[in-house]
This record gives C-alpha cells, structure tokens and sequence, in this order.
C-alpha cells in the first residue's frame, strides 16, 4: 500500500507550484526543516531528491552552507525517502546519524538519499540504513551521511 506522503507527492509534483507546495506541507508537519527552505525535486520508495538555496538563513562564520544546516536536509531527504519505502505495516524512527564534511558548501545544494541496501528484509525490528549525499551546483559531493532508521511492525 502506498504511503499517505508519496499519494500526497504523486498529487501535487506534476502540477504548477505542486513541489513548492508539497514541500510546505512537509515543513508544515515537521517545522524544524522549514529553516532551510528546502523543495523536494523526486520522491519515490528508495530515493528523494532534495534542493535547499544558499540564503543568510543557513550561513555559517564564514559564509558557507552550516554543517547542522545539511545535517537537517539530510535528516529531512532520509526520512522522507524512509517514510515512502517502509511497508505500511513497519513503522521507523532515526536512531543516529555520521556525518563527514568533505568539502566547504557555498552555493545552493541538492541531498539525494537512498537506502545502503537497495533490497532489504523487513524484520520484527532491525537497523535499515540510508545513504545521503549532499552535493554543490558543479555535483561535487561536499557531505555525507549515513542514517541509521530503527524499523520495526507497528503494534497491532
């Protein structure tokens, strides 16, 4: 069965404003992502694909993107993509996150997040790990994270 939030992507991605829109409706029920502007370019079970603006809002000292900043977006791209793969009978929730700073960030980025394991046993409850990268306008990588999602069946 499909999720709520990919029935809600399918909806409204297509239409005039449909990503902008579909975005705000995330930040509006996780308001924590809406410092960073983000717009959600694909979504689909094992793969999204964020775009958040190098603005004043997610500078650093120094004037590039803050390292908690894509810390967010990468929470944000995981979790979303986790949320539209789990079957709807499991249910999930972060349980740590490692990140590594590869390069500075100054420009716009895009955080595209997908599972380490492209098939994956749904257990009682188990680790389910998920890659995001977060790269700059030329496609370089400038940081990295693994997600680990606790994922187990909802009780009944």
């Amino acid at each position: 069965m499909m999720s709520q939030v990919l029935k809600l992507w399918k909806k409204f991605s297509n239409k005039p404003a449909g990503k902008w829109t579909f975005s705000k409706m995330i930040c509006l029920k996780a308001p924590y992502f809406g410092s960073i502007s983000p717009t959600f370019e694909k979504l689909d079970a094992n793969y999204c694909e964020i775009r958040i603006p190098k603005k004043r809002a997610v500078l650093n000292h120094i004037g590039t993107v803050h390292a908690i900043a894509m810390c967010n977006m990468a929470e944000l791209a995981g979790g979303t993509m986790t949320e539209v793969t789990v079957p709807s009978s499991h249910r999930w929730i972060p349980k740590g996150m490692t990140v590594e700073y590869l390069k500075k960030a100054d420009t716009d980025l895009v955080a595209i997040a997908m599972p380490a394991q492209p098939s994956f046993q749904w257990t009682e409850g188990s680790d389910y790990l998920v890659n995001v990268d977060v790269k700059d306008t030329q496609g370089e990588i400038v940081f990295h994270a693994v997600i680990t999602m606790w994922v187990s069946a909802k009780k009944k």
